[in-house]
């Protein structure tokens, strides 16, 4: 499986995403400049990520803007063919600004930007320590697209405790049924406000990321 890594003015996680793919995962990677639009060196048997940062300063709503950079009409027309797509962190809200993934982030609960380690869980799985760094992470939709999203098994991560169990005090941002995560109907457009490219280093003890690469397919 080869890589594309989608760079916009203001990406501050896109080398970040491109040394865990590279240097931890063996994976090839080639970095896509916003302004192009040529991915016809990618099968739908690969995958496009949209890195986390602050694309265009998130001067409107975060994503908004990058929603209608000439890379993202070809990404678009990528996952409408099946290709799979991984937003984290501005990667995720950029997603749901270009309808590709269900419902909107909004300003965290706290009214505060968010850096810490938080603990997340999918179906059937361990708790998993992954970094977060947001301001805009609150996941938000209204009560019949949150159980469409849970009856059609789109939920991907949530928020927990250390020891796996979801309540209140493990949200770190107010989110919807503390989800952490989602994907499309088809299973092929996967996005998460937290940042597992950060935690595959075993230098910075912690290689948990590495499991939610697997979990989504894409190791």
């Amino acid at each position: 499986m080869k890589f594309g890594i989608v760079v916009f003015p203001g990406s501050n996680c896109d080398r970040d995403m491109q040394d865990a793919l590279q240097n931890h995962l063996n994976k090839e990677v080639v970095m896509l400049w916003h302004k192009d639009k040529d991915i016809s060196m990618f099968s739908t048997d690969d995958c496009i990520v949209l890195p986390g940062g602050f694309s265009y300063g998130d001067y409107l709503r975060c994503g908004a803007i990058a929603r209608f950079s000439p890379m993202m009409q070809s990404v678009i027309d990528f996952a409408n063919r099946g290709g799979k797509v991984l937003g984290v962190c501005n990667g995720f809200q950029i997603l749901c600004e270009s309808h590709l993934l269900p419902g909107v982030l909004l300003q965290n609960k706290n009214q505060q930007f968010i850096c810490s380690n938080v603990y997340i869980k999918g179906p059937n799985t361990e708790a998993l320590k992954i970094p977060i760094a947001h301001g805009e992470g609150r996941y938000y939709a209204d009560d019949k697209l949150l159980d469409e999203l849970e009856k059609n098994n789109q939920v991907l991560f949530t928020y927990c405790s250390d020891e796996g169990v979801a309540n209140e005090f493990c949200n770190p941002n107010g989110a919807c049924r503390g989800i952490a995560g989602i994907r499309n109907k088809e299973g092929n457009v996967f996005g998460m406000m937290p940042h597992p490219e950060r935690a595959v280093s075993p230098l910075l003890g912690n290689t948990d990321g590495k499991k939610v690469f697997e979990l989504l397919g894409l190791n």
